[in-house]
C-alpha cells in the first residue's frame, strides 16, 4: 500500500503528461507482481469493489466523530476520502501489500466490509488511508486516463501502445502475463478476447489558415455528427460495442448488439433516432453509462450506428487499405445491414474550400457539429496523426452568464472552488441555471474566482456554496458551448453541450448578462 499511496499522491501533484508517464513507468519497474497489476487496474478503473460505498464510510465516521466537526472539516477539505484519512484516529504506521487489501475487499460481504475498512484505517497512516478509500470507492481522479496508463505500459515495455490496446480486453487484473511479456520474461499474451478492440484513428482540429496548404481533390468530406464515436465488432458469434477509448459499452445498447449479425468491425457514430430525425445528444445520454437498460428506455431512445469506416471484413484486415478503397467496401458492406440500426455516413460534394465552408455554415441537421476531412489515400492508423484526417467544427456559441454556485474541485484543485454553475435572466428577472463548467480559465483566474466565491458566499451546502448574484453585483462569465438541447430536468428548460469558461467579464454588470430568450432562439426545432 505504501508504494501505491505514494504513486497516487505524486500523480495528483504532477500536472504534466510526461511527468505522470514517468511516475507510472517507475511504479511498474519497482513494484512486484501482483501489486503493480492491481495498482494499474485501480487507476484504469477496472477494479469493481462493490462492498464499499460512500454511505458506509459516512456511517463509520458518525460512530467516531462529532458530526459538526466532520461537516466543517469536509467543507474545508472538499473530498470525502481525504477528509476521513486526515481526521481518522488510530495507531497508524502499518501497511499491507496492495494485493492483500484488494483480495480482502473482494472477499468481504456488505455486512463484513465496515469492520474490515475500520480495521485497515486504524492500521494505516494518512497516506495509506487515502489510497485505501480511493481504491475501495473507485474514485481514482488522479488525472490519468486509461489511454495514458496504457501508454505508460508501452513505454515501460518498449512496445507500441496499439499492441497493448488490442490485447487489453482479453486480460484480467493483475495482468501477470502482460507484465511478464513487458519484462522480457514471457511470451506475448495471446489475443484471448473475440471481437477485440482496434485502436481508433482520430482527426486533428483544422485551422482555416491550413486550408491554403491542402488540395480539395485529395480529400473526401462528411458531416461530423453529435453522438459518440464507437466501434462495433462481431466475430465468431461474439458481439461487442466499444467506445473510442476501448471501453466495452455493450450492456447499455442491447438493441444495437442484437442486430450486429455480421462478421467484421465497423467504425461509426452512435446516435439516437426519433422517427425520421436524429435526436439531440441529451437523448443519447439517457442510454450511456448504464449496466442495464429498461424496455421503456429502449423504446423511447432507440440507438443506431452511422457508419464511417470498415476496419475488418471477416478475417481480412482493411486498415492498411487507402480510405477511398475502404469506403467502397463499407458502402457494399452497409447495404447488407439492418437499415433501421445501421446506415452510411453521407459524403458532402464540394469543388473548393469556399463551397465546403458554405455547407459547414448551414448544415442540414442541428445535430451536426461541423465537417470531417479525410485524405482519400489515408490508411487507418491509431492515434491522431497530423495530416490524414481533420475535423472542422462549427464556431462555438458565446453567451454572458452570471456565476450562481461554486463547488470544490478534486485532486490538485481540492483546495479551490473550481466547478461553476452559471445562469441567465428570465423574463421575470430571475436567474436560472443553464450550465456548469470547470475549465477554460488560467490558474491565476482560478485564484481570482476562488477569492470572489469565498468573499461573497451566501449559503453553504457541504462542498457547494451559493454566491451573491444580483443585477448590480456578481461575477459575469463569458461561456462558450457547442450547442443546446431542450431539458425537462433543468428549470431553464435548456442544457448546454460542452460548456467552458472563455473569459471573465469583471467589467460587465450582471444585469447586462444574457437572457433566457437568447438561448431559446438557439434551440433546435
Amino acid at each position: 500500500m505504501k508504494a501505491f499511496s505514494e504513486l497516487l499522491d505524486r500523480l495528483v501533484l504532477t500536472p504534466s503528461r510526461n511527468g505522470k508517464l514517468r511516475l507510472l513507468e517507475d511504479y511498474f519497474a519497482s513494484v512486484p507482481d501482483p501489486d503493480r497489476g492491481y495498482g494499474l487496474a485501480a487507476i484504469t478503473r477496472d477494479l469493481d469493489l462493490r462492498s464499499v460505498k460512500p454511505a458506509m464510510l459516512r456511517g463509520l465516521v458518525a460512530e467516531r466523530f462529532d458530526e459538526e466537526l466532520f461537516r466543517l472539516s469536509y467543507d474545508y477539505v472538499g473530498d470525502l476520502a481525504e477528509t476521513i484519512s486526515l481526521i481518522w484516529e488510530g495507531p497508524g504506521g502499518g501497511t499491507r501489500p496492495l494485493s492483500q487489501v484488494v483480495e480482502q475487499l473482494n472477499a468481504a460481504s456488505r455486512s463484513d466490509a465496515p469492520a474490515l475498512i475500520s480495521g485497515m484505517l486504524d492500521r494505516f497512516g494518512p497516506a495509506e488511508r487515502y489510497a485505501l478509500l480511493k481504491l475501495a470507492t473507485g474514485g481514482m481522479r488522479v488525472g490519468v486516463s486509461s489511454r495514458l496508463a496504457k501508454q505508460a505500459l508501452a513505454r515501460f515495455g518498449d512496445v507500441d501502445v496499439t499492441e497493448i490496446e488490442e490485447l487489453w480486453h482479453g486480460l484480467d487484473p493483475p495482468y501477470v502475463s502482460l507484465f511478464a511479456w513487458l519484462d522480457g520474461q514471457g511470451p506475448k499474451p495471446a489475443q484471448a478476447a473475440a471481437s477485440p478492440f482496434r485502436p481508433v484513428m482520430l482527426a486533428s482540429p483544422l485551422a482555416e489558415a491550413e486550408l491554403e496548404t491542402l488540395r480539395p481533390q485529395d480529400f473526401m468530406a462528411e458531416w461530423k455528427w453529435d453522438g459518440i464515436r464507437v466501434q462495433a465488432a462481431s466475430q465468431d458469434g461474439v458481439r461487442r460495442l466499444y467506445s473510442r477509448t476501448g471501453d466495452d459499452i455493450s450492456a447499455a445498447f442491447p438493441d444495437v448488439i442484437g442486430d450486429m449479425d455480421f462478421d467484421g468491425a465497423i467504425d461509426g457514430e452512435l446516435l439516437v433516432r426519433k422517427g425520421d430525425a436524429i435526436a439531440p445528444f441529451s437523448d443519447l445520454q439517457q442510454r450511456l453509462n448504464r449496466k442495464t437498460v429498461s424496455k421503456a428506455k429502449l423504446q423511447a431512445f432507440p440507438a443506431f450506428i452511422r457508419a464511417y469506416d470498415l476496419l475488418h471484413e471477416g478475417a481480412e484486415n482493411l486498415r492498411p487499405l487507402p480510405f477511398a478503397k475502404r469506403r467502397e467496401r463499407l458502402e457494399d458492406f452497409a447495404g447488407h445491414l439492418p437499415s433501421g440500426r445501421f446506415d452510411l455516413s453521407p459524403t458532402i460534394p464540394f469543388k473548393d474550400w469556399a463551397e465546403l465552408a458554405e455547407a459547414r455554415a448551414a448544415p442540414p441537421d442541428p445535430v451536426i457539429e461541423g465537417v470531417m476531412l479525410k485524405r482519400l489515400d489515408s490508411i487507418y492508423v491509431p492515434g491522431r496523426p497530423k495530416g490524414p484526417w481533420f475535423k472542422w467544427k462549427r464556431d462555438p456559441f458565446i453567451i454572458d452568464a452570471v456565476l450562481m454556485y461554486a463547488q470544490r474541485g478534486h485532486g490538485k484543485r481540492s483546495s479551490f472552488y473550481s466547478d461553476y454553475t452559471f445562469g441567465v435572466w428570465t423574463r421575470d428577472g430571475e436567474l436560472v441555471p443553464v450550465g456548469k463548467a470547470y475549465f477554460g480559465f488560467t490558474d491565476e483566474e482560478l485564484r481570482q474566482i476562488d477569492k470572489f466565491v469565498r468573499d461573497n458566499t451566501r449559503e453553504r451546502f457541504g462542498p457547494v456554496r451559493s454566491v451573491r448574484a444580483e443585477p448590480d453585483f456578481g461575477l459575469v462569465l463569458e461561456v462558450a458551448f457547442e450547442g443546446l438541447n431542450r431539458s425537462k430536468r433543468h428549470k431553464s428548460g435548456v442544457a448546454m453541450r460542452f460548456p467552458r469558461i472563455s473569459r471573465l467579464r469583471w467589467d460587465k454588470p450582471p444585469h447586462e448578462a444574457d437572457r433566457i430568450e437568447t438561448l431559446e432562439a438557439l434551440l433546435p426545432d
